[in-house]
């Protein structure tokens, strides 16, 4: 079953991990994670559903990660910082969407994230914020 976001203070639910795909497998559009093999519509729905919670975590840690790489690149300390036009290059964001990931890689770095630093209290936090 999808579970809530977790809010600031609520521990972050571990999703389901997601398995190896083997690369022989991975190349077969028909199959994905092996859930063409579930005959059992309950356990389909229920792996289906492991399998959602798991790819949104990962979304959620990514796009984090994403707002913290782009708030240090565009440090203006750093003396090969980037500008916003060339972080929404790399990134393919536009400009005013780097702007929005810089100022929440920030608040991340900051502390005011659950993931700021990559470490220590990762667990803690209330989740992922879309900064747009």
């Amino acid at each position: 079953m999808a579970e809530p976001t977790p809010r600031r203070n609520e521990p972050r639910l571990r999703p389901a991990p997601l398995l190896f795909e083997p690369a022989q497998v991975a190349d077969d559009p028909e199959h994905f994670f092996d859930l063409e093999s579930i005959d059992d519509p309950r356990a389909l729905l229920t792996r289906a559903t492991e399998l959602t919670q798991a790819f949104r975590a990962a979304t959620d840690r990514a796009v984090e990660y994403q707002a913290m790489a782009a708030a240090q690149l565009a440090d203006p300390r750093r003396f090969d910082r980037l500008t916003m036009a060339d972080i929404a290059q790399r990134a393919e964001w536009t400009e005013d969407y780097a702007r929005k990931m810089v100022e929440y890689g920030r608040e991340l770095l900051r502390g005011g994230g659950e993931n700021a630093g990559g470490g220590g209290n990762g667990e803690q936090g209330r989740g992922h914020v879309d900064p747009v």
